[in-house]
């Protein structure tokens, strides 16, 4: 019999064990310590994020392998061979809920396909956590990822989303690489209509967590929070 995925969600950003606690339900954090089989995007962080939740046996005598964007298609079945001898395992993102915005999706599949059971725990989504704060259209919402590097498909991609969800009424969500958050926001309010609702959501369930909503035109109006190298969700919402 073979054994069970766990969808393990991690933290937000840097903490300690009792800031775990504020995130992540007991029973969660118990199942993630009695593991000893991980997946995660990089061996280091795993082992940190085990040793925030504190480990039934030592952290040496838990096995971890890594799967990432440069991980080959075809090293997935061996990241499900020893679930499929009977071993448990979990299955951690460097930061929120795995396989969203994610490279584990893939062994998700995976382990459907090989007809493995799969559980998801409760633990913060900086997707949702941002749309839920932002008082925008819960009901209909689209994640986009990463919106173009070059300026000007920026731009010209921006418009596109901003006329879909209007013509929808369908939040658009996307994020970027911290160090280029200003330049999106930026470009955000160069490129969308006065009315256009933008919401900026900032180290979510850290101390300095920040969510701002406006219209295009007040956000022209007031100073922004500060973007630079902090982890930041956008949302739009056309009007």
């Amino acid at each position: 019999m073979s054994g069970v995925l766990y969808l393990i969600p991690n933290t937000l950003g840097d903490g300690d064990s009792a800031a775990l606690a504020d995130v992540l339900p007991e029973p969660v954090r118990a199942r993630a310590a009695a593991l000893q089989y991980y997946i995660g995007e990089n061996a280091k962080t795993t082992r940190a994020f085990l040793k925030k939740v504190g480990t039934e046996r030592p952290i040496q005598e838990i096995e971890i392998r890594e799967l990432n964007v440069n991980t080959p298609p075809g090293e997935v079945e061996k990241l499900l061979k020893p679930i499929l001898e009977g071993t448990d395992a979990g299955l951690v993102s460097e930061a929120g809920c795995p396989a969203v915005a994610d490279p584990g999706a893939l062994l998700v599949r995976r382990a459907h396909e090989r007809g493995v059971k799969v559980v998801p725990f409760v633990g913060p989504s900086s997707i949702l956590l941002a749309l839920m704060a932002s008082g925008m259209n819960g009901q209909s919402f689209a994640f986009n990822g990463y919106l173009p590097v070059d300026a000007t498909e920026r731009g010209k991609r921006l418009r596109e989303l901003e006329a879909l969800s209007r013509k929808a009424n369908q939040t658009q969500i996307f994020i970027e690489t911290p160090y280029r958050n200003r330049a999106l926001l930026d470009t955000l309010l160069a490129t969308c209509a006065p009315s256009t609702l933008v919401c900026v959501a900032v180290d979510l369930t850290l101390p300095a967590e920040t969510i701002v909503t406006r219209t295009v035109a007040d956000w022209k109006k007031k100073a922004a929070p500060e973007l630079h190298k902090r982890p930041a969700i956008f949302l739009l919402l056309g009007a």
